[in-house]
């Protein structure tokens, strides 16, 4: 197109990915936050009370409540317009993960928008799919580990977490061990060695490619090691369904403790 400076598929892979962090900040960091945003008794005197509200995710890793723009067509796809009128017309976690579903498909009109914008072929597009796709969608996340952070039944601070690890006895098999969620791995058990300064290290890192960023794990049963969800190819959704998970390489070299 005449005018449009083209980018690369990494480019709007790095677009994409901001626009999906800030909406997984939305969705659960920021929930009480966006969830007060949306709230019609608050909108009441606002111009915006008559409007559908959409929820953005920006390039820059945050989030807006804002109305749909005004140009037509739009510069990029619109999110799900109507949030603030739907919030109080159905349960609290329901309407989050409704949300969460629209924020995925939108998310995907964003990043083929781009694809279309910037001429990419057959092949730069698979590329561009495959790099989304290796990541959880928004909606697996906040079902699995921040739904209810409004209800305050279900997710647990990282230190609540680790505490409740830290009381249960060993073998640790329980299932809150094996399903992925979105939190570093928990500390060693304080029944461990003190000498033990090398194991206490691997804890903090991803078994398989020994980083520790910021992503989904997965306990093996047998070496007590934390793993990447993409490292070891198991999403959150497969991860529900593992009552107890061993890492491959656990069927012939366990894990053996001075």
């Amino acid at each position: 197109m005449v005018g449009i400076q083209s980018r690369s598929v990494e480019e709007v892979f790095s677009d994409v990915r901001g626009r999906r962090a800030g909406l997984l900040k939305a969705l659960s960091t920021d929930v009480r936050k966006f969830y007060h945003e949306c709230d019609p008794g608050e909108l009441f005197h606002h111009p915006s009370c008559l409007t559908s509200l959409c929820l953005y995710g920006l390039p820059n890793e945050t989030w807006e409540v804002d109305l749909p723009v005004d140009e037509v067509p739009p510069e990029l796809p619109e999110p799900a317009l109507g949030i603030n009128f739907a919030r109080d017309g159905m349960p609290e976690k329901d309407w989050i993960s409704l949300v969460a579903v629209h924020s995925d498909s939108w998310l995907i009109s964003v990043a083929f928008y781009f694809g279309a914008r910037f001429g990419f072929g057959k092949n730069e597009r698979k590329k561009l799919f495959n790099m989304r796709n290796d990541l959880p969608i928004i909606f697996e996340v906040i079902t699995i580990g921040t739904l209810s952070t409004i209800t305050g039944n279900v997710k647990q601070s990282k230190d609540q977490s680790a505490n409740h690890n830290s009381n249960r006895s060993k073998p640790r098999q329980s299932e809150s061990h094996t399903k992925a969620s979105k939190m570093s791995p928990p500390p060693r058990e304080d029944d461990d060695s003190g000498d033990d300064e090398e194991d206490d290290e691997q804890g903090a890192v991803c078994g398989a490619c020994g980083d520790n960023h910021d992503d989904f794990w997965i306990c093996c049963d047998a070496c007590e090691k934390w793993f990447h969800g993409k490292c070891v190819k198991i999403t959150p959704a497969k991860a529900e369904h593992i009552k107890h998970y061993k890492f491959p390489t656990c069927n012939t070299n366990k894990k053996i403790k001075a």
